[in-house]
């Protein structure tokens, strides 16, 4: 990319997968964005990528708030790489016959409607950009191929279907942003050890962000469409 520092943006960057990736842009000398909404944590998570020579700085953002996300945008002066990373499960015991509509919508609210969110209010930053990408972190528990084929894990009534959407939205900023250069892929992260699964993963943080680190630079004639993990694409 330009010679200018890039600067990145990560939704949920506090812990976990989020906080490894924003770990990982920072390591290539980008400037990078702590996006989370609990004051404390960001603040102690800044603290920390800093101490390890990270150029972190906080960034207030709840992506269930509209005025929030809003101010997140207005906080900014220049953004090239938005990580939409912020995400939830949606609870324990999701199978369809048990299931929690609250559950259900809550998933979405944050999952689909939060990286909406975000990414509207960020791509006037974006547009501004000479190399913009947009990585959107979903799970390949989505995929409608994988789960026909007993392929995607236990049955989730709430997270699985709001990856799927998730990917269908997606789909729909691609095509709309086909004639401009901004690069816009989603990934997975594979099943990694977080408090969102109460670490069951068996794939450790460093493992789960790669594959969005490796994707936030695609090149100018790099990949845009993308469904992947870090053994390649991923089925629909």
């Amino acid at each position: 990319m330009s010679a200018e520092k890039t600067v990145a943006l990560v939704t949920g960057a506090n812990k976990g997968i989020g906080y490894e990736i924003a770990a990982g842009l920072g390591a290539l000398g980008w400037r990078v964005g702590v996006g989370a909404r609990d004051d404390t944590r960001r603040d102690e998570a800044v603290e920390k990528l800093r101490a390890d020579g990270v150029d972190a700085f906080g960034v207030r953002l709840d992506v269930t708030d509209e005025a929030s996300v809003a101010g997140a945008a207005a906080s900014l002066d220049r953004l090239d790489v938005l990580v939409n990373n912020a995400g939830v499960t949606g609870g324990a015991d999701q199978r369809p016959t048990e299931a929690s509509i609250d559950a259900m919508r809550a998933a979405i609210e944050v999952n689909v409607f939060g990286v909406v969110r975000v990414t509207n209010a960020m791509l006037p930053l974006l547009r501004r950009s000479a190399h913009p990408r947009i990585v959107v972190v979903s799970s390949s528990v989505g995929s409608l191929t994988r789960q026909l084929a007993g392929q995607a894990g236990s049955v989730l009534m709430a997270y699985s279907p709001s990856k799927t959407y998730l990917n269908g939205v997606v789909v729909q900023y691609v095509r709309e942003l086909a004639d401009t250069n901004i690069k816009i892929n989603l990934v997975c992260p594979g099943y990694v050890a977080t408090d969102l699964n109460g670490f069951a993963g068996h794939r450790s943080v460093a493992q789960g962000a790669a594959i969005a680190v490796e994707m936030a630079q695609v090149p100018d004639d790099g990949p845009t469409g993308g469904f992947v993990d870090d053994a390649g694409p991923i089925p629909w």
